[in-house]
């Protein structure tokens, strides 16, 4: 079957309000907000839903938004759960709808999450094609800041109780509205650590063998965090650790041993046991090349979010209606684990679902600066709502 199966009032609606989607998303292009402070946008979803005739509740988790909306005689519940934040950085696509706020863009597509949600929102409660009750979750701050156990503390789950819920991703450089889903660990747990080493800084030439020299410490640990991935995880676990910042001395003075030096990275891994290990380990390695310089030495490891497990039942069924409703081809259900992270994934810790990926197309990979939606996508990322609504809440 193909993605044009639907209902003919279905398909009218959408093809009717399709224009006035890829002006919205455009909208929001150009009027990111960063986490937590997503004002203006969680007003427009809060305004939109409201027109539609949804019960909206604003503020939770922070800027977060919840559109319940009800048919039929079904009592089994469902969350959708768009994401709505972008990121701290500059846009440089010199596109007509380009940010036009500085410092911030939507360099991971949640313009378009947001849109695709709202437009799901506004058919469904035009044509209610289902019987029971869908909370249409806005969430703010997924770009590392914890949107989603923020309304999750807030009580997210028990104000809106479901049976399941469910998320969707752009991903460029997988085939143009395709679907991609693995059942288990898809996305990575994502950790942060910070080590700081402490020495006496000292004259690099002439006094360099009175100092205690923190640059060695710092070095040989970074050298040997690779050896924790080569020789403690098996071949056939994953886990990545990348050291992502560096600082000690001033650039000024190359002559000077400073007395500091700190490096920052990110730790990825998808089995809990393999987080356990690298956590331990990095720790151990990070004291072994103190006490080898005789440095002070502070470790700060932060666990950020977990990994995101589809389950089985869940993922299954949703495979299987988006097959029959856009095609085998257009459906992978063995998609390779990436090693990116997504605290959707604190969602799926509470209540079943699952997390699929839609294609983008070729183009500029997430978070660059030169990335934009695929406006394309909107359509059929609507169609993917709608498949579940049908498929979760039969009438």
């Amino acid at each position: 079957m193909s993605s044009r199966s639907f209902p003919v009032e279905i398909e009218t609606h959408l093809s009717k309000i399709l224009p006035s989607l890829v002006e919205l998303r455009r909208d929001l292009h150009r009027h990111p907000e960063i986490g937590f402070k997503e004002v203006r946008t969680a007003g427009i979803v809060a305004q939109r839903l409201r027109k539609l005739g949804l019960e909206v509740t604003e503020g939770v988790g922070g800027t977060g938004v919840v559109g319940t909306l009800r048919a039929g005689t079904g009592n089994r519940a469902i969350g959708f759960r768009a994401d709505m934040d972008a990121l701290a950085m500059n846009e440089a696509t010199g596109l007509q709808h380009a940010s036009q706020v500085p410092g911030m863009m939507h360099a991971c597509g949640h313009d378009g999450h947001t849109t695709m949600l709202l437009g799901a929102a506004e058919v469904l409660a035009k044509n209610p094609v289902f019987s029971g009750t869908i909370h249409f979750i806005f969430q703010p701050a997924e770009e590392g800041l914890g949107g989603a156990p923020a309304m999750i503390r807030d009580g997210l789950f028990e104000r809106f109780p479901v049976d399941a819920v469910y998320g969707l991703h752009n991903k460029p450089n997988l085939p143009e509205n395709t679907f991609h889903v693995t059942i288990g660990a898809m996305l990575a747990a994502a950790d942060t650590f910070t080590v700081t080493f402490g020495g006496q800084g000292g004259h690099g030439g002439s006094g360099a063998h009175l100092s205690v020299d923190p640059t060695m410490a710092a070095a040989q640990f970074v050298t040997n965090l690779q050896a924790i991935i080569g020789r403690n995880i098996s071949p056939f676990d994953q886990g990545v650790i990348s050291v992502g910042h560096i600082g000690g001395g001033n650039y000024d003075a190359p002559n000077v041993i400073p007395s500091r030096v700190v490096v920052r990275g990110t730790v990825r891994s998808f089995a809990p046991e393999t987080r356990d290990l690298l956590e331990r380990r990095l720790k151990e390695v990070a004291q072994a090349a103190a006490n080898a310089f005789n440095t002070t030495l502070e470790v700060n490891y932060e666990r950020l979010f977990p990994s995101l497990h589809n389950p089985e039942d869940t993922t299954s069924r949703i495979v299987s209606a988006l097959r029959k409703r856009f095609g085998d081809e257009q459906v992978d259900d063995k998609m390779v684990p990436v090693g990116g992270a997504e605290d959707f994934a604190y969602m799926l810790e509470q209540s079943t679902g699952c997390f699929f990926f839609i294609g983008a197309g070729k183009g500029p990979a997430l978070h660059s600066d030169r990335y934009d939606f695929n406006d394309n996508l909107i359509a059929d990322g609507v169609r993917y709502w709608i498949t579940i609504a049908q498929e979760e809440l039969p009438s």
